[in-house]
């Protein structure tokens, strides 16, 4: 391909770099990088994978820009809240770089369509916020061939890694089982420094260009952590498990599986149509408060949350505290028991203790308080 006058002006510092030059810069302009989650990590990568000259971006999120986003994801602005945050990214990027073309992907990633949305990209960068996805995200690129251009953020730490089981590890090599989902508070409960994710997006940015371009050593078997409080940074190497179930030398894991039951946060004792009996939509939960029904409504997150977001008529019980208060429920043990959180995990640790000590009837609210934002009062603000 020939360059315009106008990539030369544009790309013109690759240009003269050792190592990338006109065909580094023609491998970033034919390349394809798809982001997971286009968040406080996906917002700063994909805005300097474009600057870069990559080709084709694809976004997926299926969520849209709140208020409470602006804090660390910079690719949105006031203006666009409640706008979808692909649509959004797609308008800021086309502005920065014409030359890089956008495929909006507006769904969640889930084991349905993983591997289809994944197969044409050559890189795939993990900017999502959970376990289950980390885990979806790995598994689909061992089985795909892909490297996963890894990164996670929580408080004041930040951690990055490229996992590519064809020369190396995969994140499960790293952690071969998800840590107790009661002892992972999300960003939502621990917080998260804003800055700190546009450190570590422009980590996997990167990574992301070195390995498109062919140049420099990829963080592949090292992890790098990130201290911003220290304003410091250390390496773990780690190698490959023969006995990794995904990318061993017996892989016992050769399919996309459930990773939110992988991860604990569906209950593994309920058969799947036990675990739907467990749970209820915000539609369903809409109907019950208009029809004044007889249920107890329990909030179990935390109050600094609640003084954020509240849904009127339910009381605020921090999960934390749940067990303690188990004798004033006793009236309902045999009745219905409604609890939500912020998004689902913590209300159904609440439910498993409460089947746990005998009451028949707990039920939780699927999507927590952020889908009774999204689908019934969106003047509950989301955060």
């Amino acid at each position: 391909m020939d360059f315009t006058s106008e990539q030369i002006k544009r790309y013109g510092r690759h240009f003269v770099l050792p190592g990338i030059g006109e065909d580094g810069q023609k491998k970033l302009l034919a390349s394809k990088v798809l982001i997971v989650g286009a968040g406080g990590l996906g917002s700063p990568a994909a805005i300097y994978l474009s600057a870069a000259g990559v080709g084709t971006l694809g976004l997926v999120d299926d969520d849209r820009v709140d208020l409470s986003n602006l804090q660390r994801q910079i690719l949105y602005t006031v203006e666009e809240t409640g706008k979808s945050k692909v649509e959004s990214a797609e308008a800021h990027i086309r502005k920065a770089n014409p030359d890089t073309r956008i495929v909006k992907h507006p769904v969640r990633l889930t084991p349905d369509n993983a591997l289809a949305l994944m197969h044409d990209y050559d890189v795939i960068l993990d900017a999502t916020d959970n376990f289950p996805s980390h885990y979806l995200v790995s598994d689909a690129c061992v089985f795909l061939k892909k490297p996963d251009v890894h990164a996670a953020v929580f408080r004041f730490e930040g951690v990055a890694s490229v996992f590519y089981a064809e020369k190396g590890p995969c994140y499960r090599c790293l952690k071969p089982l998800p840590p107790d989902p009661d002892k992972i508070p999300d960003c939502a409960q621990g917080g998260v420094l804003g800055v700190l994710p546009g450190l570590m997006g422009l980590v996997q940015a990167t990574e992301a260009v070195k390995w498109l371009a062919g140049i420099g050593k990829p963080l592949v078997g090292r992890l790098l952590s990130y201290d911003a409080l220290a304003m410091s940074f250390r390496e773990l190497k780690f190698k490959k498990d023969p006995d990794c179930p995904v990318c061993g030398k017996r892989p016992t894991i050769t399919g996309l599986i459930d990773y939110e039951r992988f991860c604990g946060f569906k209950s593994r004792a309920c058969s799947q149509g036990e675990a739907k009996m467990d749970e209820i939509t915000v539609e369903a939960l809409k109907k019950k408060i208009d029809g004044k029904e007889d249920f107890l409504f329990l909030d179990v997150r935390e109050p600094s949350e609640a003084a954020v977001a509240k849904i009127e008529g339910a009381r605020l019980v921090p999960l934390g505290e749940f067990q303690k208060h188990l004798k004033e429920f006793m009236p309902y043990r045999h009745k219905e028991i409604i609890i939500h959180c912020h998004h689902g995990p913590r209300s159904q640790k609440a439910l498993a203790l409460l089947k746990k000590k005998g009451f028949t009837c707990p039920r939780s609210v699927t999507g927590g308080i952020d889908a009774w934002s999204l689908k019934i009062d969106p003047s509950v603000p989301r955060y």
